[in-house]
């Protein structure tokens, strides 16, 4: 074989390599964090998703970062119960603390991923950071706490149960971790996977440590809690403008007393907002939409007539 045919085939080899590694390289690094999607089948039936994605922080022109806490911010619902190892976990003793309860799941690879920032930010702020695992896996808890072992968790884990996750107000997607302040409150959801910056910011900023950032608050119309979508006056995919305001509330009324028909079991207006990828309510909330921006204006009710004075008598009579 002639060498500089040879020389060739090195050539095109090693810049096969240098693409490959770059390619790698880029793989781990931290996206953007934009809008997130939250996932499921139609069904309810959970989804992982690796988007570093949700309403935590927004990027903006001069690269800062904003912290964004809820203004309406609910108590985190009390639960009472054993981890993976027998010990007794109890919302109770999260007084005073930061807590991040994290859905999971071992056979979600996003989840996989995060555990090791979890167990960084655990050991970093262990007396004044709570982190509790809930294992969304339908295994035998013995086998997830052989992956735990393996994976050196050392924060407690515990198994989701069907009560738990309603409480909670649904689980869209894996991973899904709600952060609680130290007054048990639930002031931030995100779906997705996140950086390790984004929750030490919120741990710091509530506890009153110095942050990089700038904190903003938002009220929770069901970005949180789905049964806030009541408060929205907005909904996702839904162009509400061109209603008036008695049209806009009779809209928002419907599209928060009518079930969606993907099988999720929620409201049109929680469907739109717990998953904004959703045709099937994207669909009959737009009909819902243009069937009340059609409907003939309702007429004032007349006004009642007056009602004429009672006939008197003279006291002189």
């Amino acid at each position: 074989m002639p060498k500089s045919f040879i020389l060739l085939l090195c050539g095109i080899a090693s810049v096969i390599g240098l693409v490959i590694g770059m390619s790698a390289a880029r793989s781990h690094l931290i996206l953007p964090a934009k809008p997130h999607s939250a996932q499921h089948n139609g069904a309810g039936a959970l989804t992982s998703t690796s988007a570093k994605s949700g309403p935590a922080v927004k990027n903006v022109s001069d690269d800062s970062r904003v912290i964004r806490f809820a203004s309406n911010p609910q108590p985190a619902p009390p639960f009472l119960v054993n981890d993976i190892n027998g010990n007794l976990i109890s919302t109770a003793d999260w007084d005073g603390k930061i807590v991040i309860l994290n859905f999971w799941a071992t056979w979600c690879p996003p989840c996989r991923e995060e555990i090791p920032e979890l167990i960084t930010l655990a050991d970093r702020y262990k007396d004044r950071l709570v982190v509790i695992g809930v294992s969304m896996d339908d295994s035998d808890p013995q086998e997830v706490k052989q992956f735990a072992q393996a994976m050196k968790m050392t924060y407690p884990i515990v198994m989701a149960s069907r009560e738990m996750v309603y409480e909670y107000g649904g689980v869209p997607a894996l991973p899904t971790s709600f952060v609680i302040n130290k007054e048990g409150r639930i002031v931030q959801k995100h779906v997705g996977l996140f950086a390790t910056e984004v929750y030490e910011g919120e741990i710091r900023a509530l506890l009153g440590l110095p942050v990089e950032a700038t904190i903003e608050t938002f009220e929770d119309t069901g970005q949180i809690f789905l049964k806030n979508a009541s408060l929205a006056t907005e909904l996702p995919g839904l162009n509400l403008k061109n209603l008036t305001a008695p049209q806009r509330k009779d809209a928002l009324k419907l599209l928060n007393s009518r079930t969606c028909d993907c099988g999720c079991t929620l409201t049109l207006a929680q469907c739109r907002i717990n998953d904004t990828s959703c045709p099937i309510s994207l669909k009959l909330a737009k009909k819902i939409v243009e069937e009340t921006a059609s409907a003939p204006a309702t007429a004032p009710a007349p006004a009642p007539a007056p009602v004429p004075p009672p006939p008197t008598t003279p006291l002189n009579q």
